[in-house]
C-alpha cells in the first residue's frame, strides 16, 4: 500500500550517517520491490542485518500437490483438520502448522488453527495475505506490532521477519487460538489497480480507504518483548528452490534478536484491514464478483462477500446466475452467515468450495426460485479466483467431503 509512514528514529536525509549515541552507527537497510524500481522502506538496525552464524535445511510442511483429475468441484471442510477443541492445538503454531489445501505456481492456500507462538519467520517467495477467521492475537514484525482479531486481513510483504502470538484465553473474547486462512503468493498483493490513482491513493469509488488500514505500532525492540538484544535467534525462511512447487525452507541463526529496528520510513510495510470496513457495492440486478474484489496478486484476485442489501429490480433473482469460469478456478471460504445459494449442498460455516474452470456452477436446486423477494444477505465469505488451474494439497485431500460434485443432481 503505497503511502508514506515514518516511525522511530531516522536521520534527516536517507543514506547518511545515523549515530547510535554510543559512538557507533545504526545500519541502514533498503527493503524494496522490483529491484529498486517500486515501493520501498528504509530500516535502521542496531546490528548488521546480513550477519548469520548458521544456515540449515528447514523441512517445510507438506507442499505436495495432486492434480484435480478427473475434474470435479469440491467441498473442503478445513475445521476437520484441527477439530474444535482448542486444547488439541496448544502446540500448533501459525507457520509450521499450516495444512496446504490448494495451490499452483501463483498462490497456495492453507489453513491452520494455532495455539502456540510461532517461530520467527519470513516468506522470501512472495507476499502473504492472512485472514483471521476466529480468535485474536498479535503479530510482531521488524516494522512494529499489529493487533489482530476476527475478520482482519493481514497483508505481509515479502521477506518481512515476523511471528504470530495467539492471545491468551483471558485476553481473547473470541477464543484463545487463531484460526487462519492463509494465501501465500508468488508475487505482491495490493488493492485492485482500478481503485488506485496513478500515485497509489485509493479513489472515491473504492469500497475502502486509507482510514480503514491499520499500520504497525513501533518501533518494537527485543527488550519490548522481554528478550535480550544479543540473544541468538533462529528465523525460518521460505524461499525459491527445487522443492515441490519450487519452494524450499532454510533455518538461519542470527547472533542477535531480530527486533533491532530503531526506526523506519517508506511506503512498504505490513498492515491490517478488517472485512467489516468493506463497503459493499450493490445494484438493481445481481452484481458480478469483481464488484466484491478487495485484493489482487499476479494471476489471482481476492474478493469478499459481506452482509448487504441485494438486488432491488422488481423481477430480480438475488442469488448468482449459473456461470462457467472459463478462465479461472473459484475458491470460496464461507466464514459466517447464511448462504442462500448453497442451501442443500452441505456447505456451511467453515466450508470451502472449489469450482474449477471447465465446470458450470451456481445455486443449488431450489435456491434460484426461493431467493426471489429476499432483500438482504447476511453472509461473510472470502473468495480467491486463480487464472491457472489449482491442484489439491494434502490438507485438501484430507478434508474433502467426497460428495459435493453430485449435489446439483438432487433426487435424480
Amino acid at each position: 500500500m503505497a503511502y508514506y509512514r515514518a516511525t522511530g528514529s531516522i536521520p534527516p536525509k536517507r543514506h547518511t550517517q545515523h549515530p547510535d549515541g554510543e559512538g557507533g552507527l545504526y545500519y541502514e537497510e533498503l527493503m524494496g520491490e522490483e529491484g529498486f524500481s517500486s515501493d520501498s522502506s528504509l530500516l535502521y538496525h542496531r546490528e548488521i542485518p546480513s550477519e548469520i552464524t548458521a544456515s540449515e535445511i528447514w523441512e517445510l510442511p507438506d507442499q505436495t500437490l495432486t492434480a484435480n483429475h478427473p475434474l470435479k468441484p469440491m467441498h473442503l471442510q478445513p475445521h476437520r483438520l484441527f477439530g474444535e477443541d482448542d486444547a488439541a492445538v496448544a502446540e500448533v503454531d501459525a507457520v509450521q502448522g499450516r495444512r496446504l489445501l490448494l495451490g499452483n505456481g501463483d498462490v497456495r492456500i492453507s489453513y491452520v488453527v494455532a495455539g502456540a507462538v510461532s517461530p520467527w519467520y519470513r516468506n522470501a517467495v512472495g507476499d502473504e495475505l492472512v485472514y483471521v477467521e476466529r480468535g485474536a492475537g498479535r503479530v510482531e514484525t521488524v516494522f512494529g506490532s499489529l493487533e489482530v482479531a476476527k475478520g482482519d486481513y493481514v497483508v505481509m510483504p515479502r521477506a518481512t521477519t515476523h511471528r504470530w502470538l495467539p492471545a491468551s484465553s483471558a485476553d481473547a473474547a473470541d477464543g484463545s487460538v487463531l484460526r487462519l486462512y492463509v494465501c501465500e503468493a508468488s508475487s505482491h498483493i495490493q488493492p485492485p489497480k482500478r481503485y488506485l490513482s496513478k500515485h497509489g491513493q485509493l479513489l472515491e469509488h473504492a469500497p475502502y480507504c486509507e482510514r480503514d488500514l491499520r499500520g504497525p505500532q513501533g518501533p518494537l525492540l527485543a527488550e519490548d518483548v522481554g528478550a535480550e538484544r544479543g540473544e541468538s535467534t533462529e528465523v525460518l525462511v521460505r524461499h525459491r528452490g527445487n522443492g515441490p512447487g519450487g519452494v524450499v525452507g532454510t533455518r538461519f541463526t542470527y547472533p542477535f534478536h531480530p527486533l533491532d529496528v530503531v526506526g523506519w520510513d517508506g511506503c512498504l510495510y505490513p498492515y491490517v484491514f478488517n472485512i467489516a470496513d468493506y463497503e459493499p457495492i450493490t445494484g438493481r440486478v445481481h452484481q458480478p464478483p469483481p464488484v466484491h474484489q478487495v485484493w489482487e496478486g499476479w494471476n489471482f484476485v481476492v474478493c469478499n462477500f459481506v452482509p448487504r442489501k441485494v438486488d432491488y429490480h422488481p423481477l430480480s433473482i438475488p442469488v448468482p446466475y449459473y456461470h462457467s469460469n472459463v478462465d479461472s478456478d473459484e475458491v470460496m471460504f464461507y466464514v459466517d452467515g447464511d448462504y442462500e445459494a448453497r442451501k442443500g449442498s452441505g456447505i456451511g460455516r467453515g466450508s470451502i468450495s472449489l469450482h474449477p474452470g471447465g465446470h458450470a456452477h451456481g445455486p443449488q436446486p431450489g435456491a434460484y426460485e426461493k431467493s426471489i423477494g429476499i432483500e438482504y444477505f447476511d453472509e461473510t465469505a472470502v473468495m480467491v479466483d486463480t487464472f491457472r488451474p489449482l491442484e489439491i494439497g494434502e490438507g485438501g485431500l484430507a478434508c474433502d467431503d467426497g460428495r459435493y460434485a453430485w449435489s446439483w443432481t438432487g433426487g435424480r
